[in-house]
């Protein structure tokens, strides 16, 4: 049986209904963290919709977590959220670890953020994200493939 997944075309109004299986994971979530990952939702939907060439993201589960994915125009990498289930009042954003994009994202923002190896960084319920410098690694990480397309057609 397939899971159900909610296409947010670009154009379309960020507050979309998601799928009960994404609202169920969401709503499981402790208050403090659901309101954090529900930001991060927002941040990631507001980054692809302002990005030329992502295009409508796919929303879905992917190993339990709220994935996002480009899959009309594969753009991008898999962007994941999740709790950090370790640390009570931490959440994280999660990459797909064998790309470079952690590592690109330490070179470019090294005091910003936490790294976790090279899957993720890492926040605290009760810090503020830095909003710009974040918006910028999503939008590279929803246009890590495009980049890369283009890298390879230019040598």
């Amino acid at each position: 049986m397939s899971k159900p997944v909610l296409r947010i075309a670009a154009k379309q109004r960020i507050a979309a209904k998601t799928s009960g299986e994404v609202e169920a994971v969401f709503d499981a979530y402790p208050k403090p963290l659901k309101a954090r990952l529900l930001a991060l939702r927002r941040l990631i939907l507001q980054t692809a919709k302002a990005t030329p060439g992502v295009g409508a993201l796919q929303e879905t589960l992917k190993w339990g977590q709220p994935s996002y994915l480009t899959a009309e125009t594969k753009s991008g990498s898999t962007i994941r959220i999740d709790r950090v289930k370790s640390a009570a009042n931490q959440y994280a954003i999660y990459f797909h670890c064998q790309t470079d994009l952690v590592e690109t994202f330490r070179g470019l923002y090294p005091t910003e953020f936490s790294y976790g190896g090279n899957r993720c960084m890492l926040f605290d319920a009760s810090d503020k994200l830095p909003d710009a410098a974040l918006r910028h690694c999503i939008a590279l990480a929803l246009t890590y493939h495009l980049n890369r397309r283009k890298t390879a057609r230019a040598k």
